[in-house]
């Protein structure tokens, strides 16, 4: 009785536990300063963002078939999105290396900024999992691709107030930039 008695407390203990450490924000909740390092190892902050809108978008793996169809669509659509005054940032558990050749050989034209121990996927309760490691061809040459944790797919547009108008926990990757744009539309009125 003992042993079932301890177990039973630390499961407990632990559910107690991750429960502390996720908070997931909803519309309407504002989002404190974050930062991480970008794709060209420079430190991307939150804070230095001045546009009326920032699209924070999670995805699980650079160099993937639905994360790369989602980053094209933004790519195609950020002349767009600089009209609207949204500024778009992709953030994943993928090391810098990873971002560096994904942004390359898709000709990305936003920041991607590496989230390898999940702090910023963490702040804005986005659920991860364990990071894992890709091997992809590019010009012939073959790159192993390691990701320190793997992130779901959400996507949030915060306005210039750093508040939520929108978050999509069950993001279709190939729409994603189409949806958000509408919402920006429509926040503009």
């Amino acid at each position: 009785m003992n042993k079932l008695t301890s177990i039973f407390t630390l499961l407990t203990l632990t559910i107690s536990v991750m429960a502390q450490n996720t908070t997931e924000l909803n519309i309407g909740d504002k989002v404190s300063e974050f930062s991480g390092i970008d794709d060209t190892g420079a430190n991307w902050k939150s804070s230095t963002v001045k546009s009326d809108f920032l699209v924070v978008y999670f995805y699980p793996a650079a160099m993937t078939g639905g994360c790369t169809a989602q980053a094209c669509a933004y790519r195609d659509d950020k002349a767009n999105f600089d009209k609207m005054g949204a500024t778009i940032i992709g953030v994943s558990g993928d090391e810098v290396n990873n971002l560096k050749v994904f942004k390359e050989s898709s000709q990305l034209n936003f920041p991607l900024i590496s989230d390898t121990k999940g702090v910023i996927s963490k702040k804005f309760g986005v659920p991860t999992k364990d990071g894992g490691e890709i091997t992809r061809e590019i010009a012939g040459e073959n790159f192993l691709l390691v990701r320190g944790i793997t992130a779901s797919r959400w996507t949030f547009v915060l306005d210039k107030n750093r508040k939520i108008i929108y978050k999509n926990a069950e993001v279709n990757a190939a729409d994603d930039s189409k949806k958000v744009m509408e919402v920006i539309k429509k926040a503009k009125g």
